[in-house]
Order: structure tokens, then C-alpha cells, then sequence
């Protein structure tokens, strides 16, 4: 069977919505078929709303279909979503609207089309909104579950930053709003990250096993509100934390752990971040490998603090 993407999961799930609940109304800015919004269509024609290139439209039509009793679901790429921040904050975030985003194309997965549509400050504009929920789904399953039970549990807004082609299954099925999910266990060190680079990070866990470091690596899905009880747990038993993103230092899931950290056990934590916006690539990897995001650049960065902290102790 071949595994569906993020966008797919995007798709399929929404399709699965439509269906069992009558409420549903996805709406989008001309962009159903890169988003795979699409596949609504497919199961309910009536259920699916193209209001053009045309963003801010897009949030008031959704809002007005929340006020009218409706769950609309609004999907279009993250960066453009981004230029209706206004009228989420005025409409949807103000007046705590049952109102879904689904930021497709998030980070760096629209490799082929320029820093225009890569998104990498998005997460921080989302977490400012006082009412907010910004999820970050690390894989298809997790998109696929993240989609479904913010519908069932939240009657509030809702941010969902996906990916567009990634599709590796890194996740187990058991997602749940607002917890700190941890995928593989350690002592030494933390690793914390969310989305599709948490593959990567993955990946240097394994490597830096074969260092000798037993790293911890947490899937902060959540960034808002962030799950300060585990998070607190995971900086007592491992005394230094390295957030890995895909987005700006600022404002992005580095701050959110800082925030958090800083009045409850302030501890060391290291930002490996985007440093530049993007640029036209053949694959997201190449832009990873740019931006010192891929898993050779990530481990690196932290073994070389590591190391240094080792020496330090041994004298």
C-alpha cells in the first residue's frame, strides 16, 4: 500500500468529515488541488468553497459560516494564509470562532517554488493570538489524527501546520492535543522538535547513540499551549535541551520552550533554527542541507556542545 503524504492525509481526512458530520464546510483560496482539498469534492461537491485568490475573503466567508452555526475548515498554503493574519486575529481569534486553518506547504516543502511560498514565521504569528491552538503534526498519521480530533475536542480556533509531499510514518497512534509526545528515551540530552524534521532528528539520535549519548527526543506537536508539566520533567532529567525547527528562532517552538522553561527550571537551550529564507531547490532535503537542517548539520551542532560539556566535567 502506498503511504499518502501530509497533504493527502489532509484530503482524506477532511473528505472522512464531510461525510459524518453536516456541518462541515471546507473552504479555500484557489488552491484545492495543491492542498488535495480536492478530494472533498469527490465525496460532497456542495461541501467544498473556492472564493478565488483571495485570502482575507476566505477567513470572513469562514467566520461567517462559524457564526451561522457551521464548522468551517479553511485550507490554503501557510505563507498566504499568512496575509489574512488581521482578519484571523479581528474575526476568527476575537471573537473564539469554531474556525479550523490547515496550513499546507508549511517550512521548506514547497522547495520548487521559492522563498515566496516557503513559510518559516508562521508559528510565531499563530502563537501570539490569545485564543490559538497551533498545532505542528510531525507525519500523514499524525495530520490525519491532528485534523480529526481538534473537529471532535475543540470548539475554538484551531491552527494546523502541515507539510505538502512528506511521508514517512514517524508516529504512533495515539495523538492527543496538547501532550508532549516522546518517541525515543534518553539522559544525556533533549532533543525537542515537531513536523516532518523530526525524521531527521530521529536520525541523529541514532547517530549520536553510536557517540555514546543517550539523547531523549520529544514531539512538541502542540506549541500552543505548550504541555509545560512534561516539559518541565524532560529538563530536570536531562539538564540541557536543543530545539530543532522548521522555522525562525523567534517566536517559534525554541521561544515556546524558553517561555516556559524560564520561570520553572532554566536550563541550556540550544536553537538550531532557519537562518535565511529560502530559495528555488529541487527537493526540501537540498534546503535542509542549506539552511544546516539536515541530519549530518543538525548532529554536528550537537555534538559539538556535547562534547565540549564532557570535557568540561572530566576536567
Amino acid at each position: 500500500m502506498v503511504q499518502l503524504t501530509m497533504r493527502e492525509m489532509v484530503g482524506k481526512a477532511l473528505s472522512e468529515l464531510v461525510e459524518k458530520d453536516d456541518s462541515v464546510v471546507v473552504v479555500t483560496a484557489d488552491v484545492a488541488n495543491s492542498t488535495r482539498a480536492v478530494y472533498v469534492a469527490r465525496k460532497k461537491k456542495e461541501k467544498l468553497v473556492n472564493v478565488g485568490i483571495s485570502e482575507q475573503d476566505m477567513v470572513g466567508f469562514a467566520s461567517g459560516l462559524a457564526i451561522a452555526g457551521k464548522k468551517p475548515f479553511i485550507v490554503g498554503f501557510a505563507m498566504f494564509i499568512m496575509r489574512a493574519w488581521e482578519q484571523i486575529r479581528n474575526t476568527i481569534d476575537r471573537m473564539m470562532l469554531n474556525v479550523k486553518i490547515i496550513g499546507t506547504h508549511s517550512g521548506f516543502s514547497d522547495a520548487h517554488d521559492g522563498a515566496s511560498h516557503q513559510c518559516i514565521e508562521d508559528i510565531a504569528l499563530m502563537r501570539t493570538l490569545i485564543n490559538m491552538t497551533v498545532i505542528i503534526p510531525a507525519d500523514p498519521l499524525q495530520t490525519y489524527n491532528a485534523i480529526h480530533t481538534s473537529h471532535q475536542k475543540l470548539n475554538k480556533p484551531v491552527y494546523i501546520r502541515v507539510g505538502r509531499d512528506f511521508r514517512h510514518t514517524i508516529t504512533e497512534d495515539n495523538f492527543e492535543i496538547g501532550r508532549i509526545e516522546i518517541l525515543r528515551e534518553g539522559e544525556d540530552a533533549a532533543i525537542i522538535s515537531a513536523g516532518p524534521i523530526l525524521y531527521n532528528v530521529i536520525q541523529v539520535h541514532d547517530m549520536l547513540k553510536k557517540k555514546g549519548y543517550s539523547t531523549l527526543v520529544a514531539n512538541l506537536h502542540t506549541v500552543k499551549p505548550v504541555d509545560s508539566t512534561r516539559l518541565e520533567k524532560i529538563a530536570r532529567r536531562t539538564g540541557v535541551i536543543f530545539v530543532v525547527e522548521e522555522h525562525v528562532k523567534y517566536g517559534g517552538i525554541y521561544s515556546a520552550v524558553v517561555e516556559e522553561l524560564s520561570s520553572k527550571y532554566p536550563v541550556p537551550v540550544y536553537s538550531i533554527s532557519a537562518k535565511r529564507y529560502g530559495r528555488s531547490a529541487r527537493t526540501t532535503e537540498d534546503l535542509y542541507y542549506y539552511q544546516g537542517l539536515d541530519s549530518n548539520n543538525i548532529y554536528k551542532q550537537i555534538i559539538e556542545k556535547l562534547e565540549r560539556g564532557r570535557s568540561i566535567k572530566n576536567g
